[in-house]
């Protein structure tokens, strides 16, 4: 199943690779030609583009990583790391092959600076920085200035596009690991250590990056609508909300002015018509989740025809089925299950009994499992199986031989449920721009949609609490990478204010040092930048 979508471009012969990333990391990627031959030709913009977007879901030029774009411990893309990151130590996954993927550390609350998924994430996502700086360098109004007036204002706009997924790699730095170094396009690429971010400085330059993508400002503006898979203005305004939502962590102080500007970003998301909820849950989640663009604003790309990847999607949905359980992976659009990882008994519980809720997002493989665990966290009779990805078309066919070119299935970044929890949470945080009822409504469309239209599925003003926000956002938004960073934005990551078992590394849970709330920087570039550091570790 072919989709049209920006990764349909031909990228491979670009032949974009960067062998290392250890030491300066705003160098120019490693290219087979020239970046003069490369940016020649006004169509080749598009391809470097394409190989931007593609960097978060393929790890190298060949099928399914073939001829990696960089060297890395565990050898997987972007999307996989980046999923082990937010969800392995959370209350939501608990993975099964802990030695052989390396996420002992990680599923225990216990990594270090040398952790292998923590070096290989913060290396790709300055690979995808380095990637877009290069392409911001080749596109000045200089650089492209012997191109027809349409070929360069074609450029202009792709330019606005490398733009925000730096700022989108940049918000996960901060997300992820509160600093990291400072390089743009204007950084020399050589003979330069980078000055460092802290966190209210890499807040100050993704909300500036991105205020100048939503504006008015035919030169730098996102378009209003896009291509799928690609940014527009709504992608931004919705990155915007989720940067203003977790301004306290960031920042290090909370400020009800950023809840304010977050309801003013939401509700440019909200009040665009041409955005509004999926009717049926599952198929934000199946092999044709592309055709959804009316919820999910933002999404990795996978296919198995343009973009083959053991990540993203086929990671997700290969990743729940078991592999020495009852399950037939044939239900799932499946040549095989890989058994990597299993619900922990906390997210079950929030849906309460599963066999007779009403929740449709309660999608989960219960049969011969146990929901919680009575010994160690690998055991996968222990931990029911998650049903929400699929390989499935609209029809019910499998999409695609998942054994030899993965799946079809999109992994949704952002949707419209998202932004409209995001709302009611910054009003009830004091942000102003939404009355309470307001943000009641909206989140009563997200419940009035997961219990397919049934009215009891609503709740009363009274249950409206941060503490029901929180425990929602995990009905609506498991397995989609934002579990830390809720967790972490609530108080709840490292504290004793929740306990899930096996955090911290026993069977009943336990908190841990506050450190663990954000990612160290590697050591390999501790060692390449005297201005990083790392005084939590």
């Amino acid at each position: 199943m072919k989709k049209t979508n920006i990764l349909s471009v031909l990228v491979m012969g670009l032949g974009l690779l960067l062998g290392s990333c250890t030491d300066d990391l705003d160098q120019s990627p490693i290219t087979e030609t020239t970046s003069r031959n490369v940016y020649a030709e006004a169509a080749n913009y598009k391809k470097v583009l394409a190989k931007i977007y593609a960097s978060y879901v393929l790890a190298g030029q060949g099928q399914g990583g073939a001829n990696g774009d960089l060297s890395t411990i565990n050898g997987h893309d972007f999307s996989r790391g980046y999923f082990n990151l937010q969800e392995a130590a959370t209350d939501e996954v608990a993975n099964t092959w802990l030695s052989g993927n390396n996420l002992v550390d990680l599923t225990y609350i216990s990594w270090n600076p040398k952790d292998s998924w923590v070096s290989d994430s913060y290396y790709w996502l300055f690979f995808n920085i380095s990637l877009c700086n290069e392409f911001l360098r080749n596109c000045t109004d200089g650089a492209i200035a012997g191109f027809s007036p349409a070929e360069q204002e074609e450029i202009k706009a792709y330019r606005s596009e490398a733009r925000f997924m730096r700022a989108f790699s940049y918000w996960m730095v901060l997300d992820l690991f509160r600093k990291g170094p400072k390089v743009d396009e204007n950084t020399p690429v050589t003979g330069y250590i980078p000055e460092a971010y802290d966190g209210p400085g890499l807040f100050d330059f993704i909300e500036s990056e991105l205020k100048a993508l939503v504006s008015e400002d035919a030169e730098s503006a996102l378009p209003d609508t896009n291509e799928y898979g690609r940014a527009s203005k709504p992608t931004a305004w919705a990155l915007l909300a989720r940067l203003y939502l977790n301004s306290a962590v960031y920042r290090g102080t909370a400020d009800t002015r950023y809840y304010t500007e977050c309801i003013t970003a939401c509700h440019k998301v909200i009040s665009n018509p041409a955005f509004y909820l999926e009717p049926e849950y599952a198929r934000l989640f199946n092999a044709d989740n592309h055709k959804r663009t009316h919820e999910i604003l933002f999404a990795m790309v996978c296919d198995a025809t343009t973009s083959v990847t053991w990540g993203a999607g086929t990671y997700l949905v290969c990743g729940s089925c078991g592999n020495s359980s009852s399950q037939d992976p044939a239900k799932y659009g499946l040549s095989n299950g890989w058994g990597m990882f299993r619900a922990r008994g906390e997210i079950v519980e929030k849906f309460g009994d599963i066999s007779s809720t009403a929740d449709s997002r309660a999608m989960f493989y219960s049969d011969g499992q146990a929901q919680y665990f009575t010994g160690p966290i690998d055991n996968q009779s222990e931990g029911y199986f998650f049903e929400k990805f699929t390989n499935l078309t609209d029809e019910g066919t499998a999409a695609s031989n998942s054994a030899a070119t993965g799946c079809s299935t999109d992994y949704p970044m952002i949707r419209l449920a998202d932004v409209y929890l995001m709302a009611a949470e910054a009003m009830l945080r004091g942000g102003s721009g939404i009355t309470r009822q307001g943000a009641l409504d909206l989140v009563n469309k997200v419940r009035l949609r997961a219990y397919n239209g049934d009215e009891s599925g609503k709740i009363s003003d009274s249950g409206l609490t941060l503490d029901f926000i929180l425990d929602e956002r995990g009905r609506e938004l498991y397995l989609e990478s934002v579990r830390r960073t809720d967790l972490v934005r609530f108080g709840k990551f490292t504290t004793d204010a929740y306990i899930w078992q096996w955090k911290g590394g026993v069977l009943d849970g336990r908190a841990v040092n506050d450190r663990y709330n954000i990612y160290p920087v590697p050591d390999t570039d501790l060692t390449a930048n005297p201005n990083l550091s790392n005084p939590l570790y």
